[in-house]
């Protein structure tokens, strides 16, 4: 009982010690608050990094979510150029793998922030990943177009038509030969020494034979109307066009990071037609005391075509008017002159965010057309998006005048919006 007693004793204090060990390596991974990581990466990594995308640096998700030497991530994250210094092979390797740009030094974070930045990032890729793989298919395939799968199967179709066809020619050819034997009929075969001659008669023989030219004149039909039909569908749709702009803009930065309203510097979106290309002095709100980034030692060069434009020396303080030039931005969004479209109805009476049309423009380091802005995507649109009419003071009047209208009551233009700028003034 003893030996038992002692064998016993001994295998519990091993389990204890291995537990007390996964729970140290376990409390050393999830110390770090992803809450309060997700502000600090905002405001150090965004210009640089993304979770699951490679911008000037390596997409951090997959990268950080690997590696689990906190320590090592801790001490390359406060001063990466100090471990490559020294000679370390792991930060040699990882600078030699990513030469796009020397990483910034972010001595002032503590090993706390650090540790909240590592447990921000590992959460939120997870949760990327999950919601990847939780999203439907369906969802994908209506955005991208028939899959290959259609394709190739309509492909097989077809080819299998063709040796069914083929087939079929065979076996009545041998039974249409049976029944003249079997009448007595000879059957003369033409016999062929030229190759070329042999081909060229049995192609002769393929054009006459009517179902197999029906079955080609058909295929035919079909293709040509298909690619006909997605040629004229894609006709003036420049989803995805992101033209090289004159000083180069990050919105990832101005509404991404610093979380700057759209409004700010497109404010016509909110009280005309227009959004309207904000002029350089709404830049120089900012950028008259900021012309480099935080972590720059040297002014930013795009920051420098501004204060060029604007004729505006930064040593003086002061504009020279002589000097000033406009930019030529280039215009990404375009529609048909046929087609009239108002921001402020949509954004201000409607209540719809920019990004329903613009996408995630906060994510953009350079914008580009996110949405095709055909006929068909904004009828969609108009079918799907319910109209908020309580509290607002447009549907308000519209009710007025519906109710003057039954009655029996003057009407006039004017109540109708007749004097609105928009409705003469494109």
């Amino acid at each position: 009982m003893s030996n038992i007693s002692l064998i016993l004793k001994q295998f519990s204090r091993s389990v204890l010690l291995i537990a007390g060990f996964a729970i140290l390596g376990f409390s050393a991974r999830a110390q770090g608050d992803a809450a309060k990581g997700e502000g600090i990466f905002k405001a150090n990594c965004t210009a640089c990094h993304k979770l699951d995308q490679k911008m000037t640096g390596p997409a951090l998700g997959p990268v950080i979510t690997a590696d689990t030497d906190d320590k090592w991530l801790t001490k390359w994250i406060q001063n990466n150029k100090a471990l490559i210094a020294a000679g370390d092979a792991k930060a040699v390797k990882v600078y030699n793998d990513n030469q796009q740009g020397n990483m910034t030094v972010f001595a002032t974070l503590s090993d706390g922030d650090v540790a909240n930045v590592l447990a921000y990032v590992r959460t939120e890729y997870k949760a990327m990943q999950e919601k990847a793989k939780a999203a439907p298919a369906t969802a994908a395939a209506a955005d991208s177009g028939p899959s290959n799968l259609v394709i190739f199967g309509l492909i097989a179709v077809i080819v299998i038509a063709f040796i069914v066809i083929l087939l079929l020619n065979k076996v009545i050819g041998t039974l249409e030969r049976l029944l003249l034997n079997k009448k007595g009929l000879a059957v003369e075969e033409v016999e062929v020494d030229d190759k070329a001659a042999a081909r060229k008669a049995e192609f002769k023989k393929l054009l006459k034979n009517k179902k197999l030219v029906g079955f080609f004149i058909v295929c035919a039909v079909i293709c040509g109307g298909s690619w006909q039909w997605v040629t004229l569908w894609n006709t003036n749709v420049h989803t995805g066009y992101q033209p090289v702009q004159p000083i180069k803009f990050p919105h990832d930065l101005h509404a991404g990071v610093m979380k700057i309203e759209c409004q700010y510097c497109h404010a016509g979106a909110f009280k005309s037609k227009n959004a309207t290309i904000p002029s350089l002095n709404v830049c120089m709100n900012c950028h008259k005391s900021v012309d480099r980034r935080m972590d720059a030692s040297a002014p930013s060069t795009e920051i420098a075509k501004i204060y060029t434009a604007l004729g505006y020396d930064p040593a003086t303080t002061k504009y020279d008017s002589t000097k000033a030039k406009p930019v030529q931005w280039i215009r990404i969004h375009n529609l048909p002159d046929l087609a009239y479209f108002n921001h402020s109805q949509h954004t201000k009476v409607g209540g719809l965010k920019c990004q329903t049309c613009h996408g995630p423009v906060e994510t953009m380091q350079e914008v580009y057309q996110y949405s095709p802005l055909t006929m068909k995507w904004c009828i969609q649109c108009h079918k799907r998006t319910e109209v908020n009419y309580k509290g607002n003071a447009y549907y308000d009047n519209m009710i007025q005048v519906h109710d003057k209208i039954k009655r029996g009551e003057k009407v006039t233009a004017a109540a109708l919006g007749g004097i609105e700028c928009g409705k003469c003034h494109y």
